[in-house]
């Protein structure tokens, strides 16, 4: 520590001057930025240091240099530890160089001395100086002038150093090779004037450079392992080329290097210098990739492009002699692609640079059309343009560009007109699929050399492959490049050629690009949708703001879509103009929009009000109001994406309503402040922030379902991180401003912002005890983050006492709470808490530390609990299982930032070994004993198995454990349940779950304990035998383990452990690994009697945790050895006698491979051995084992998965993307030559006849996953034609039919017109042709492959495709009855349905000839067309059906519709079921002709249908598609009620009779009661009540909670199809006898939008929302469907406007208020009963019944404001109050009981007092009053109790409804006057009861059971907090 030394001195030195005050400053700062580890405080104090300086300069300049000299000297050496960070460091020279102003020698001298020492302290360069070498040469002049005067001695102590580095070979990661060659680099490019003559002149040559020179060139032939080193050597050797005097000189130097390779050894002549040239041990070729990359990294141009001498033709270095090598390092190094393709971006941006040069010296053209250099490039560009590999794609990207630019320059250099590159590159482009992301780049690349119009031309599909492409999240980035190098070039040429306005570009600019970006914006698809507003619209806006007019008037609509895309036109506008004003028609839209359903529209509608180009910029009182009313009705939202999404928003709000507050205190008027309203602002700001914080806290009661509370607490997060002054170091970004202090002080003189309050506290005390994770970790968070450092200690001691009792819970959530609250305990706790928790160490400690006196806690406790275990296992389960210890010591060892500082300190060093030591030794006896006792064994010392016990005996073994539990006495009959009893999972939830947290426990600490950063002089604090302790540990579990669960928990804490292991200096641990991967292999390849890999699911991942816990950026030679073993071993014959009940070892292997294969730790470093693999599984296929044979498929599926890539996320409808077959052979050409062979043998006659292949059918299926490439006369897909048109002859029909999927991607599209043809010549022109059905039904099925590729986008055209339906026409026999085969003839009519725009007409009508011929034949007396039944049949007529609707549909013609209606109503179940399930998945653009024709006839057949009833699947399918067809509601037309007439009120009694008695299953039930609501929506009167009661009471019935998910959502479509009009009708003066119905209808609706599944709530919605409009109107079009939440709210509001004065509203709604009992609650509370395993599910997770109760009060107090005297409603709400009045008076005082103070404790019969004491009660404000009313309750007892009451979900609801009820008897008390005096029970009036209630809620409120009651709000009031929707 030289820095903190010299900073002592100086402090001593200048305490007596006049500037000390300013140095000492300086001093501090400076101290903080070298002790601190965060990047940001580092600068942050840096900074400081910085402007103090400047203070100091003037006055350090009155001093004298001895004065001056302490201080620069301390700065310099502050900056010599500073040297690993340039930014650090340059700040520091900075500094010095201000404070020497002056003293310029005296500061030289300085660094002289300092650079000196490093020289003088040995031969040897350590690290640390070799970075400061390098450092001073890079950033400080005077550290190069020092050099400069010590050249010789630098030179011979880099070579010294090298030469030892080379020699000794350092630990596998150590840098100490790479500083010395990046020393080298930096003096030769710092200093080469002084490097010269020590190379270039005889006389100057230095010994100790030619040394040097010579250990370069070991490195770079690969003497130094790592590839980096290797890599930088080269740039080194490139950089003393440079020094060359004369160009020739430096290129004849650089000609000696490249030769080195095929020379051989002996001497290199380097200008003057001469070396032996270094033998290579091993050539790998990676030495041409350094010399080639070094050169093209920094080498001269001159040296480049100077003529090479000895040559016949004009050679230069650039051309002959690095471009070879670099098309041979692009084919061959296959494991360094990324550097290969980074050498060949950078030879053509050399060869850019170097053109003028190389034209002079050829004369000549370099890439002229007819050059092989031009085909070259361009064919190394395409070959690679879709390598996976991470990097390579932005290189040939970046390649592309160069050589269109090179070329282009040389066209105009050479003035040559024709420049046939660009259209060659634009057909290859255009051929290629558009999944292909590859073509896009070339495609820019072209468009400004070819123009827009051309480009358009030549590709009229580009705009629906840009479409395409924004639908998939991978391609969007390209297309959008395209779309706006095209929009930019269009534009440009417009303007060149006319000088219009910008409306007149606009209006072009719509002509062309208006309908792609109207298309995506008003998508359903949320991705489609979000790339085109993100990509595409505030890009066009930007360039041309007048594109908004037109945008606009497309997106004037009110349905969803045109909501959707305006609101994205706002926003995008808000993002370019910086303020968007909102009036009148506009501010209703967006209102609309944020009540809107689609969570898209909401948050886009959010971002509109949230976002703003400036920070500082106000909110508006409009965005205020708006995001009030938002907020609440979004807190409950399911969507994760959508609770992340608003986070974002809403801080994005915070962080403008705090920086403008900050403007303004400053006295500065940001932008969009309203004049004169500037005070005003900064009130309602301030307000604004206390209301979200009060609704946020609100919302974390735990009787608030986990969306709430999740969403609750990131909105808190964004207040706290936004509006507090909390530091935190590890953020680069969102730290408060400095002047944060300023406004925190304005808003608490105001009575806001009390973040760290009370009920805020408590609020997230009871999040600790949530059973979710993430409310638990992320309350845990907030707490530590940002409350203050410590708890209260009451506070401490009463969670401490909670943690303690969850701990030692058996159900897995609560332990893991315990665990959390164990981790946030320690976190905020200090030493005077540890002495109250009594956790002080036995051992007495000078220093103790938190950390270690908790952990030996939770060590003891994991000992006693273990002791207990032992002793009976049961009992432990149930009530002390351990996992809750080990998860409690992982949390606080792991996780805690101070444990791990506590464990680097030197003082607590020994104690922190003995510690885990113990630790270690206790969780291995944990794990014996609890896999032993599953193998009816016990202890450590019992026999290990060689693998896991099966089921029967896990489960004999558990059985003894349970009745060695329980009293011997006690017997239980032993039934024949299926089901595990609680004992029986008891005991394996113990054991799985605590396996598992000791593979993570043992996993984290070898990670943190044995990361290189650690200091090395403490020693370790796992010593060797620890570690190989924990190694058995993982063994044991991986090996006898059966849980999946706990198998994964311990593979990820195995991987962590053995990377830690492998990447440790100490060769000694990382043998570890190693012996234990041997271990296994042996294992693997040995004989056993039991099996593994699928008895043990751990062993594979034992292989996988070790080869995944290798260095990534290193060789891996564990993995290498690994799978080449595996292989060897998989690849050897089976024994004769092998046993089908034994586990093979070939099996094992195969296993295991496939684990490697999948697993996500090891990336694309498998794909190596892809070849092998792949070979070993296709044989594996053809094994006789069955086992083998299952195994080799889970391989090879594993294969193709890695191979080709996870799909990704891309548009509904949208073909999936994919890589090109002649890519993925390019990427694996040996794996296309495996595949290729063992298609050939597939395809080879065989002289016996029929041979099955096995692994024929993975190959196609592999082939089928792939596109076709571009069209190459090379191409090496080609040889794959041949095999796959022979498989069209197989007889085999799944091989036929993956044979023509397969053949796709191997015809590229320009070759499949031709393919077409010769397949369509083959077929049989005749009967008596045919050779084979089999190749006649393979060829077909090719056929129609190829042509479904071909449709759609970039299809073949109905005129390229004439010559393909003229062969087909002259085979038209194939579709008659002389073809026998059916599935022919089908395969056959589905190739014609592709090709219906080609045929002639005749043509066309003996097609439908043919087919109303055959399907007529099944008509009642229609003539047979084929006597006996036949295979295929059923396809045939299907097929047939659907060509028929398919046409009737495309043509509109009325007698095909007459046809595909006449097949409907006719006998035949193939035809009508294929009709029916056409009409099902046709989702839009059916003809509206033919969909009014099926409505039609199926209402008309409804009746007979239904009576009928012949089949339940026939009668499902046909309601679907009446329904389908019947999905707009303004599609009933007056016909449709004509052709009903006479036979509704049938059908809707068949209807409702099914519903009610048959209970046919819950598909048929919904879609027959959807089918009953839609008869019943168009058609009912007066005397049909009866049948609307009965459809009522079906409904209720159906929304029951208990019921299915299905009869939920059938209820709430059916309320949204025919609730609205039973509703509307009711409150017509005709219909009053509906009314009852019409409120039992909105009382479901109000069950239903609180339903859990959100498909339920979102039905009930549409209910809500057709009624929202004024129901005693006609319902418009365009009815917008609101969020549920905003539904509700407009049901409550219907009740209260329309039915308020109706008796039965009252009691409705008070059927949502249910009646809990508290008393029994707190009971169940106080009684403390050990915890079951299980605790029953709620039958709703999602409803919040004391939010709805909250809601539910100002309706119900309304609802008694219009009570006139003496009306219905008044008697209802007389006789509520008389039965719950009382009961609400009892609990009331009950409560005040429980919490008050200064009242007797309720003690229950029997019991000892079991509530707090007055002075024991739980309250923050007065912490002293913990003491117990009697002997009996410590002083913790009272506090333990209030936090365990605090997170007591059903309490707190139980808690909300009592406050709601009571309200609301205080309300009917009030309203009723003098009639409620006589209430029996009621002994209070309603000021006393008001009296009471306050009280009560106040006490409540005080324990965190009840929210802050608003008293109003802060200045600039926006409304009161809302906490309850």
């Amino acid at each position: 520590m030289g820095a903190e030394r010299e900073a002592r001195a100086c402090a001593a030195f200048y305490g007596t001057l006049g500037i000390a005050a300013p140095v000492l400053s300086c001093l501090r700062c400076l101290r903080q930025f070298a002790g601190s580890t965060a990047k940001r405080c580092k600068e942050k104090h840096l900074e400081e240091a910085l402007l103090l300086t400047r203070v100091l300069s003037e006055g350090l300049q009155a001093l004298g240099e001895a004065e001056a000299r302490p201080l620069l000297r301390c700065i310099l050496a502050f900056q010599m530890e500073a040297t690993s960070s340039s930014s650090s460091f340059q700040k520091l020279e900075q500094m010095v160089t201000q404070l020497a102003v002056g003293k310029e020698a005296l500061l030289a001298q300085e660094v002289g001395t300092l650079l000196a020492s490093l020289a003088l302290q040995g031969e040897v360069l350590s690290p640390g100086d070799l970075q400061s070498v390098c450092m001073f040469l890079e950033e400080s002049s005077l550290g190069r002038q020092h050099w400069r005067q010590n050249l010789a001695l630098l030179l011979q102590r880099l070579a010294s150093t090298l030469h030892w580095v080379l020699q000794s070979q350092p630990v596998p990661g150590s840098t100490w090779g790479y500083l010395g060659i990046k020393a080298c680099l930096q003096l030769f490019q710092a200093l080469p004037k002084d490097v010269a003559p020590l190379v270039w002149s005889a006389v100057g040559k230095s010994e100790t450079l030619q040394s040097l020179l010579g250990l370069l060139l070991e490195v770079a032939w690969g003497k130094a392992p790592n590839k980096d080193t290797r890599l930088l050597a080269g740039t080194a050797l490139s950089m003393l080329v440079n020094t060359a005097p004369q160009p020739q000189r430096g290129a004849s130097a650089t000609l000696t290097l490249f030769q080195l390779p095929s020379q051989g050894t002996g001497e290199l002549k380097f200008g003057e210098l001469a070396v032996e040239v270094p033998p290579v041990l091993e050539p790998d070729g990676i030495e041409k990739l350094v010399l080639t990359r070094g050169l093209l990294t920094c080498c001269k141009t001159d040296i480049l492009s100077c003529q090479l001498e000895g040559f016949p033709h004009k050679a230069c270095l650039l051309l002959d002699m690095v471009f070879p090598a670099v098309c041979a390092l692009t084919k061959e190094q296959k494991d360094c692609h990324y550097y290969c393709f980074q050498a060949c971006a950078l030879w053509l941006q050399r060869l850019r640079e170097s053109l003028p040069a190389i034209w002079h010296l050829t004369g000549t053209r370099i890439l002229a059309q007819d050059t092989h250099l031009l085909q070259q490039v361009t064919q190394l560009l395409w070959d690679n343009a879709e390598t996976p590999v991470e990097g390579v794609s932005e290189f040939i990207h970046s390649s592309f560009r160069l050589l269109l630019e090179i070329y282009h320059l040389e066209c105009q250099h050479f003035q040559d007109q024709e420049r046939p590159l660009y259209q060659q590159m634009l057909q290859r482009v255009v051929s290629m699929p558009w999944q292909i992301k590859a073509r896009y780049v070339p495609l820019c690349a072209i468009i400004p050399y070819m123009g827009s119009q051309q480009v358009l031309d030549a590709y009229p599909d580009l705009p629906q492959h840009l479409l395409n492409c924004l639908s998939t999240n991978h391609l969007c980035p390209a297309a959008a490049e395209v779309y706006k190098v095209l929009v930019r070039q269009q534009l440009s040429e417009w303007q060149e050629g006319q000088q219009g306005t910008e409306a007149a570009l606009a209006e072009r600019w719509a002509q062309c690009w208006l309908p792609l970006l109207s298309q995506a914006l008003r998508s359903p698809l949320p991705i489609l949708q979000s790339n085109a507003a993100n990509h595409l619209l505030t890009w066009t806006l930007r360039q041309l703001p007048a594109t908004q007019g037109p945008l606009a008037i497309q997106f004037g609509g009110r349905d969803t879509a045109s909501l959707r895309a305006w609101v994205s036109l706002l926003k995008a506008q808000k993002s370019v103009a910086g303020a968007l004003p909102l009036r009148d028609e506009a501010l209703e839209r967006l209102s609309c929009c944020l009540g809107a359903r689609e969570e898209g529209i909401r948050l886009a509608a959010l971002g509109l009000l949230c976002c703003s180009p400036s920070t500082n910029q106000p909110l508006s009182s409009t965005e205020m109001q708006l995001l009030q009313e938002f907020l609440p009705l979004n807190l409950n939202c399911d969507s994760s994406s959508f609770r992340q999404l608003l986070q974002a928003a809403v801080r994005k709000a915070l962080v403008r309503l705090r920086d403008s507050s900050l403007a303004q205190l400053r006295g500065k008027v940001p932008r969009g402040t309203e004049p004169g309203q500037g005070a005003g602002q900064l009130n309602q700001a301030v307000a604004f922030v206390e209301w979200l914080l009060q609704l946020s806290i609100a919302s974390l009661s735990p009787g608030s379902n986990y969306q709430r509370k999740k969403t609750a607490l990131l909105l808190l997060a964004a207040v706290l991180e936004t509006c507090t002054d909390t530091w935190s170091p590890n953020r680069k970004k969102g730290q408060p401003p400095r002047t944060m202090a300023t406004l925190l002080s304005y808003a608490k003189q105001r009575g806001c912002w009390d973040f760290f309050s009370q009920p805020n506290l408590l609020a997230l005390l009871s999040c600790l005890q949530d059973s979710t994770n993430e409310i638990r970790d992320l309350a845990s968070e907030l707490l530590v983050r940002y409350f203050p450092a410590t708890f209260p200690e009451p506070i401490a001691l009463a969670l401490f006492q909670l943690a303690q009792d969850t701990l030692g819970s058996p159900r897995v959530q609560e332990a893991e709470a315990g665990a959390v609250l164990m981790k946030t305990i320690l976190q905020k706790s200090d030493s005077g808490t540890m002495k109250s928790l009594a956790l002080e160490a036995e051992a007495a400690l000078t220093l103790p530390s938190r950390g270690l006196c908790f952990a030996q806690h939770l060590l003891r406790l994991l000992q006693a609990q273990y002791t207990v275990a032992r002793q009976d296992l049961l009992r432990a389960a149930a009530t002390a299982p351990m996992h809750g210890a080990i998860a409690a010591l992982r949390r606080c060892l792991l996780q805690v930032p101070e444990v791990a500082v506590s464990m680097q300190a030197a003082e607590l060093a020994q104690s922190w070994q003995e510690l885990l030591t113990r630790l270690v030794t206790t969780v291995r006896d944990v794990t014996s004993f609890l896999l032993g006792a599953l193998q009816s064994q016990q202890g450590p010392g019992a026999n290990e198995q060689a693998a896991a016990p099966s089921f029967a005996d896990m489960g004999n073994a558990i059985g003894s454990l349970i009745m060695l539990g329980k009293d011997q006495g006690q017997e239980e009959e032993e039934g024949d349940s299926v089901l595990l009893s609680e004992e029986h999972s008891l005991i394996l939830t113990c054991c799985w779950v605590s396996v598992k947290e000791i593979g993570l426990l043992l996993g984290g600490l070898a990670e943190l304990l044995l990361a290189p950063a650690l200091p090395a002089d403490l020693g370790p604090l796992l010593p060797l035998p620890t570690l190989q302790m924990a190694t058995r540990v993982f063994q044991e579990i991986l090996l006898r383990c059966r849980h999946w669960g706990a198998v994964e928990g311990c593979s990820m804490g195995f991987t962590k452990f053995c990377a830690a292991l492998l990447n440790h200096p100490d060769a000694e641990l990382q043998a570890i690994p190693r012996a234990v991967l041997e271990q296994g292999l042996e294992a693997l390849s040995g004989p056993r009697s039991s099996s593994i890999t699928r008895r043990a699911a751990g062993f594979p991942m034992l292989f996988l945790c070790i080869v995944s816990g290798e260095a990534p950026a290193q060789a891996r030679p564990l993995l290498t050895r690994c799978i080449q073993t595996l292989l060897a071993l998989a690849t050897t014959a089976l024994p004769q006698d092998w046993d089908q009940t034994l586990d093979l070892p070939q099996v094992c292997a195969l296993h295991v491979l496939q684990t490697l294969v999948r697993g996500t730790g090891l990336g694309g470093a498998v794909l190596c051995h892809a070849t092998p693999m792949m070979a070993l599984a296709l044989r594996g296929l053809g094994s006789p084992c069955w086992a083998m044979r299952n195994a080799a498929i889970q391989l090879f599926s594993a294969l193709t998965s890695r191979l080709l890539g996870q799909p990704r996320s891309h548009g509904e409808g949208c073909p999936a993307e994919g890589v090109s077959l002649p890519a993925f052979l390019g990427q694996h050409p040996k794996l296309g030559a495996v595949l290729l062979d063992e298609l050939r043998v597939a395809t080879t006659p065989m002289p016996g006849g029929l041979r099955l292949h096995p692994a024929l059918h993975a190959i196609l299926t592999l082939l089928a996953q792939l596109h076709p490439g571009a069209d190459s006369s090379s191409s090496s897909s080609a040889p794959f034609l041949g095999p796959l048109l022979g498989l069209a002859e197989s007889p085999i029909y799944a091989v036929r039919a993956m044979a023509a999927k397969a053949l796709v991607p191997v015809v590229p599209p320009p070759r499949r017109r031709g393919l077409l043809l010769q397949l369509a010549w083959q077929l049989p022109a005749a009967p008596g042709r045919i050779r084979s059905h089999n190749a006649v039904h393979g060829h077909l099925l090719q056929m129609r492959a190829l042509l479904a590729s071909a449709t759609g986008t970039r299809g073949l055209s109905a005129e390229a495709l004439r010559p393909v339906a003229l062969q087909l026409e002259a085979r038209g026999w194939l579709l008659t009855p002389a073809q026998r085969c059916p599935l022919v003839r089908a395969a056959f009519l589905q190739v014609l349905a592709l090709l219906p725009a080609s045929f002639s007409p005749g043509f066309a009508q003996h097609i439908c000839d043919s087919i109303s011929t055959e399907l007529g034949s099944l008509l009642p007396g229609g003539k047979p067309g084929c006597a006996e039944p036949q295979v295929g049949l059923a396809v045939l007529h299907q097929t047939m059906a659907h060509f028929m609707c398919s046409e009737a549909a495309q043509l509109a013609d009325s007698e095909r519709i007459a046809a595909v209606c006449s097949l409907v109503q006719q006998p035949n179940p193939d035809v009508q079921l294929a009709i029916l399930s056409w009409v099902v998945a046709r989702e839009g653009g059916t003809c509206k002709e033919l969909e009014k024709a099926l409505r039609l006839t199926l209402l008309e057949s409804l009746r007979s249908v239904l009576r009928e009833r012949r089949d339940k699947e026939f009668l499902r399918l046909y309601l679907e598609a009446l329904l389908h067809l019947y999905r707009d509601p303004s599609s009933w037309s007056q016909e449709a009620s004509h052709r009903l007439q006479g036979s509704w009120a049938a059908c809707l009694e068949m209807l409702l009779h099914m519903v009610e008695a048959e209970r046919p299953g819950p598909d048929l039930l919904f879609q027959a009661l959807c089918a009953a609501s839609l008869l019943l929506a168009h058609w009912f009167g007066d005397e049909d009540g009866r049948l609307v009661e009965r459809w009522c009471a079906a409904l209720e019935d159906c929304c029951r909670p208990a019921s299915c998910e299905v009869l939920r959502l059938a209820a709430a479509r059916s309320l949204q199809t025919a609730g609205a009009a039973v509703v509307r009708r009711s409150l017509r003066a005709a219909w009053p006898s509906l009314v009852p119905v019409a409120l039992r209808l909105i009382n479901m609706a109000i069950h239903l939008l609180q339903d859990e599944e959100r498909e339920v709530r979102h039905e009930a919605s549409g209910f809500a929302s057709l009624l929202q409009q004024n129901p005693r109107e006609p319902l418009r079009d365009g009815c917008t469907f609101v969020q549920d939440n905003v539904g509700l709210q407009s049901l409550l509001q219907l009740l209260l406007g329309e039915f308020g004065e109706h008796p039965e509203t009252f009691n409705s709604l008070l059927q949502h208020l249910p009646i809990l009992d508290l008393r029994s609650i707190v009971e169940e509370l106080e009684a403390n009963k050990a915890a079951s395993l299980y605790k029953e599910d709620e039958p709703n997770v999602f409803a919040e019944p004391a939010v709805l109760a909250q809601q539910l009060l100002p309706v119900l107090m309304q609802l008694l404001e219009k009570v006139p005297a003496g009306s219905p409603l008044q008697a209802s709400a007389l006789h509520w109050l008389e039965a719950t009045g009382p009961g609400v008076l009892q609990e009331l005082r009950y409560c005040k009981r429980c919490w008050s103070q200064g009242r007797a404790s309720v003690e229950p019969p029997g019991q000892v007092s079991w509530c707090p004491h007055p002075q024991a009660s739980f309250s923050l404000r007065d912490p002293t009053m913990l003491t117990a009313p009697s002997p009996s309750l410590s002083s913790g007892t009272g506090a333990h109790w209030g936090m365990k009451v605090l997170g007591c979900a059903k309490l707190h609801t139980a808690v909300a409804i009592l406050l709601v009820r009571a309200r609301l008897v205080v309300r009917v008390l009030q309203v009723l006057g003098e009639g409620a005096t006589a209430v029996p029970g009621l002994d209070c009036g309603t000021q006393e009861l008001e009296q009471e209630l306050e009280l009560v809620q106040g006490l409540l409120v005080q324990h965190g059971l009840a929210p802050v009651s608003s008293q109003g709000n802060a200045p600039g009031e926006l409304g009161p907090p809302s906490g309850t929707a």
